[in-house]
């Protein structure tokens, strides 16, 4: 029986670029289907229930950040937002909404397709046997019986290190804001305390990288917040 391609909906009223994301996609194997407003992109999910959305947020009809919000409301399906908009408060806004990453445009198609392969392994890893081993690097992490190795030797890490790696580990290539990180390591009334969420972020690329100066997957997503890559 042949494999179904997977489903993307590109959201986006350029039409130069909708056809050059569609082009992208359907040289990776992906089915494409399109809409260029916010009220056609939630119809479009609901009917086809694609694996995949990409949307601009300066859509015609409304902001693309109320499209992700509706569309959270009742799917998990992977949120990639393409925008002009370069501001770190409307991007902290499409990741609070509930987008998996951000793009700002001008972008490049392996750009493009390396975030979309990161979120599809991502989405896949979410829908496996329950493994309790991740990895990265030379980095493993045994869930099970809560221990850290790199390079086969075991790494001791704080309890608030572990718990967040463990929320970086759960989010892999995923784009997480500070706020967000604060609140499930540290809870609600430390969702301002960004400074703690730097020196622990240190702390980890100083055990787990294998130059901390030069991290390659502990990232800085510049004034958003971090994101974890397995594969560079």
């Amino acid at each position: 029986m042949a494999e179904l391609h997977p489903i993307a909906l590109i959201v986006e009223d350029e039409r130069q670029i909708r056809h050059f994301v569609r082009a992208a996609l359907e040289g990776e194997g992906w089915q494409v289907f399109e809409a260029d407003t916010v009220k056609q992109g939630l119809v479009e999910a609901g009917t086809r229930r694609p694996d995949l959305v990409i949307a601009d947020l300066g859509l015609p009809d409304g902001d693309g950040v109320d499209m992700i919000r509706a569309l959270r409301a009742w799917s998990s399906v992977t949120v990639i937002v393409l925008s002009a908009r370069s501001d770190e408060t409307e991007k902290v806004r499409a990741l609070d909404a509930g987008a998996d990453d951000f793009i700002t445009k001008p972008f490049g198609v392996a750009e493009l397709l390396a975030r979309v392969r990161a979120n599809r392994r991502r989405q896949h890893a979410g829908k496996g046997d329950g493994a309790a081993v991740f990895r990265f690097g030379t980095v493993e992490v045994d869930f099970a019986a809560r221990i850290v190795r790199k390079a086969g030797l075991e790494i001791h890490l704080t309890p608030i290190e572990y718990r967040l790696l463990g929320v970086l580990a759960a989010n892999a290539g995923r784009v997480l804001t500070h706020q967000y990180l604060l609140r499930e390591v540290w809870g609600p009334s430390h969702s301002e305390s960004t400074h703690y969420l730097r020196v622990y972020m240190g702390q980890l690329r100083q055990k787990l990288e294998d130059d901390p100066a030069q991290p390659v997957h502990i990232l800085t997503e510049t004034a958003v917040g971090y994101r974890l890559v397995a594969e560079p």
